[in-house]
């Protein structure tokens, strides 16, 4: 974008904060999906700054919720795992692939119950994301949200939702180490209760 341009580039103006220049830029007819040096679009740095205003105009202009950066996060990969509960929704009403995975090698559900953010575990868990897909180290969202976590109540909570949509609590880690097991031996008294309520063993 040269220094000449009357109006700030999509970009730029999400980088900014500014919604006036955004509209004005997407009117302009830029590049809605122009990215920056990590490879980000608008709407990935929207999602980042969980600028919901922004993510919005950049969805309705046909921004990619796919569109992956250098480290193979997308705007719905990134909204999942952050717990941008609007723009993940935005992003699964836009045509966003429940079976694209981050560079683990896991799908937006992983990250989300690892991270502890409930309302984004159900609505990918609502949108059809499968509960038992296995990342690169060997985990499932449902083992994730036991062996990287406190087990505080939010992390209670999500186990609950991943076995109540189906989640297979004896599907082991790499290891052959059960969620189970790894439950008890933390002490994790709640999660135990239940993951043999729903068949862990």
């Amino acid at each position: 974008m040269s220094m000449t341009s009357a109006h700030a580039s999509v970009l730029q103006a999400v980088e900014q904060g500014d919604i006036a220049k955004l509209t004005a830029a997407i009117t302009a007819g830029d590049d809605i999906n122009e990215r920056n040096s990590e490879g980000q679009t608008a709407l990935l740095v929207a999602t980042w700054q969980n600028d919901i205003a922004a993510a919005e105009k950049l969805i309705a202009a046909g921004a990619d919720v796919n569109a992956k950066d250098n480290i193979a996060d997308s705007p719905y990969l990134v909204a999942g795992a952050q717990g941008r509960v609007e723009i993940l929704k935005l992003a699964l009403a836009n045509g966003a692939d429940l079976k694209s995975v981050n560079r683990f090698g896991g799908t937006a559900l992983i990250p989300a119950a690892e991270k502890g953010h409930p309302e984004a575990v159900r609505a990918l868990l609502d949108a059809g994301v499968a509960p038992d897909h296995v990342n690169r180290l060997g985990w499932t969202a449902l083992m994730e949200a036991v062996v990287l976590t406190n087990g505080g109540p939010i992390f209670v909570e999500i186990v609950k939702t991943l076995l109540e949509a189906g989640a297979d609590p004896n599907i082991p880690d790499n290891d052959g180490v059960t969620v189970l097991a790894h439950a008890k031996a933390r002490g994790f008294t709640d999660m135990v209760a239940l993951l043999e309520a729903h068949g862990g063993t």
